[in-house]
Parts: structure tokens; sequence; C-alpha cells
């Protein structure tokens, strides 16, 4: 529907926009008064009341398709994009579990008689 609108106050628009440079200005009729051409085609007064009435009819349906324009703005505004979406429950995250404490082997010290200088015991020591 807003589409619609939209395409026919576009082409009002412009048509009016056409009409009124068609008209005449307030100027004119004194040029006809001394010596200008007669238009006996479209009556003693000329084409003005005919353009008048065009210009009225689209100026109206300019104006309808310009609030009605306004209004649907309005209302869609107030709807929301996000309307009949239900959010996910939050998830609940576990807290990461302790490490373990990380142990390296130590070599095992042999009975076979084999002291390291420096060691407690070894030789080299008093």
């Amino acid at each position: 529907m807003t589409t619609i609108l939209i395409i026919l106050h576009i082409i009002v628009s412009l048509f009016l926009i056409v009409i009124v440079l068609l008209q005449h200005g307030k100027g004119a009729d004194i040029g006809a008064t001394f010596g200008g051409s007669s238009q006996t085609v479209f009556g003693t007064e000329g084409p003005l009341p005919l353009l008048n009435k065009v210009t009225t009819g689209a100026a109206i349906i300019f104006m309808v398709t310009s609030i009605s324009l306004a209004w649907y703005s309005a209302q869609a505004s107030k709807r929301s994009v996000m309307r009949g979406v239900t959010q996910p429950p939050p998830v609940q995250q576990k807290a990461p579990a302790p490490a373990k404490p990380l142990t390296v082997p130590m070599p095992q010290r042999q009975s076979g008689g084999q002291t390291f200088p420096g060691a407690p015991g070894g030789k080299g020591q008093p």
C-alpha cells in the first residue's frame, strides 16, 4: 500500500509542477488588454478556469497522499521489528574446573653407591 502511495505521490507532484508552469501570471492579462490575440478556443476567459480546477484537484491529491504517507510512517515506527520473537533463556556457563597441579616425576636416587658432587651426603661434602 505504501509503495502505491509513493508512486502516486511522485506522479502527482510532477504533474503539479507542469500545471503550475503552464499557467499565466497575473501580468499576462494586461498584455491581452492592449491588443493581444483573442483566445476564443477556450471561451472568453481563456483556459484559466480549467487550469485552476486541474491545479486545485492535483493539489488536493498531493496533500492527501502527503498526509497518508506521514500517517503510515508514524504507524510503522510504532511497530517493532522484533515483535513476536521470543528470546532464548540465558545460557548458564559453568565455572571451569580448577586445573590439576602439574607434577613432574623426580628421578629416584638409586642406592647403587652413586653420589653426586654437591648433593647432601655426596663426595666433596664436609
